[in-house]
């Protein structure tokens, strides 16, 4: 009996002792939001949005010119021959082929481009993040968008925008 008490006194004092020390440091962030709402993050999206709006505009330019140029050919067909209407409708097809994979190609260069400020904003964080676990003794960061609630002190958003915006003001995009 003396020692099945010593058993138990010993086990109860090392599941308390466990139990106080087996909080663990969990905290949440949006990434979205901070990808967004970081200085780096809105001169990358307005840079992106000028570029984007430019190569539309220079598109919408195109796309008219052969729109009229179609036209042209369509209105003067009765006055032309048929192997110099076929000449002229396969030169407008080329431009046309041309004018589709020139946009093509410009799409793709903004997208690669908006990819890579992504990518480098989440390298830019990622350090951030490790200094603030190290600092705050936190075991685990959550993206907002798969916490379904929390309490708000738990939310390092902010702290992690301001942090970003002194180290990373902005992103070279070329």
């Amino acid at each position: 009996m003396k020692y099945f008490v010593k058993l138990f006194v010993v086990t109860f004092f090392l599941l308390i002792y466990t139990h106080s020390y087996a909080e663990v440091g969990v905290a949440y962030l949006d990434m979205k939001f901070i990808l967004n709402n970081s200085k780096a993050g809105k001169g990358a999206q307005d840079f992106l949005r000028a570029s984007l709006k430019k190569s539309q505009d220079k598109f919408s330019n195109t796309e008219a010119k052969l729109k009229k140029e179609e036209n042209d050919i369509l209105s003067k067909k009765n006055d032309m021959t048929k192997e110099e209407f076929q000449k002229k409708l396969d030169a407008l097809r080329k431009k046309v082929i041309d004018y589709q994979s020139e946009r093509k190609i410009v799409l793709e260069k903004i997208a690669k481009q908006r990819a890579e400020a992504r990518q480098n904003l989440i390298k830019a964080i990622n350090p951030i993040l490790k200094d603030y676990i190290k600092q705050k003794e936190i075991s685990l960061i959550i993206d907002k968008k798969n916490v379904i609630i929390a309490k708000d002190d738990l939310d390092i958003t902010n702290i992690i925008i301001d942090k970003l915006n002194k180290e990373l003001p902005s992103l070279n995009l070329k």
